[in-house]
C-alpha cells in the first residue's frame, strides 16, 4: 500500500505552477493515468487527492447530500475541488481561487501525508512547524501530538484484541 511522505519546497512560476516531485507523481498514478484532484485541505493548506480517493469521498458524501447541516460544507468543498493533472515536466497549476484563499505568494512546501499531498504557503508551514517544535502552544507541542498520535496505535491494538476475544 503506497503512502505519501516527505516534504520539499518549491517556487511558483509566473503562471502559478510548481513542479511536483517525481516520487509523489508516481504515487498519484492509477490505471496508468496521472489524474488527481486539488482542493482545500485542513488547517490552511491545499490537498491533492488520488482519483480513487475522491471517488470514495464522493460516494460517501452523496449519501448525506440532502442533510441541511452539510450543505455549506459540500458547496465549499466541491466548488473549490479541481480535477487536474501535471504537464509533461511535472508542473501543477494552482487555480487562482485556491492560491488566493490560502494565501500562497510565490513559495510553497509540498508535504506527503499518508493518502494525500498537502501544499502549504511556505511562511505558514514554517511558522506552524517552529511553533510546534518550540512548544509555544502546549496543546500543539510536538511531544503532546506525538504521544496522542502513537496512542492511537495502541487503541487500535486494544480494539483488535477485544474483537478477537468476542
Amino acid at each position: 500500500m503506497y503512502f505519501f511522505s516527505g516534504s520539499t519546497e518549491a517556487k511558483l512560476d509566473d503562471k502559478g505552477r510548481f513542479v511536483l516531485p517525481q516520487n509523489m507523481r508516481y504515487g498519484l498514478v492509477e490505471d496508468g493515468l496521472l489524474e488527481f484532484s486539488i482542493g482545500l485541505g485542513l488547517g490552511g493548506c491545499l490537498a491533492i487527492y488520488r482519483k480513487s480517493d475522491i471517488q470514495k469521498i464522493v460516494e460517501r458524501f452523496q449519501a448525506k447530500q440532502h442533510l441541511a447541516k452539510y450543505q455549506k460544507f459540500f458547496t465549499l468543498f466541491f466548488s473549490t475541488l479541481h480535477q487536474t493533472s501535471c504537464d509533461k515536466i511535472g508542473r501543477i497549476m494552482i487555480p487562482s481561487v485556491l492560491k488566493k484563499t490560502i494565501g500562497i505568494k510565490n513559495e510553497v512546501v509540498i508535504a506527503g501525508v499518508l493518502n494525500k499531498i498537502e501544499i502549504w504557503p511556505k511562511e505558514l508551514y514554517e511558522k506552524q512547524l517552529n511553533d510546534m517544535l518550540s512548544g509555544k502552544d502546549p496543546e500543539m507541542s510536538l511531544l503532546k501530538m506525538t504521544e496522542e498520535a502513537f496512542a492511537l496505535l495502541s487503541d487500535d491494538e486494544k480494539d483488535d484484541s477485544n474483537d478477537s476475544e468476542r
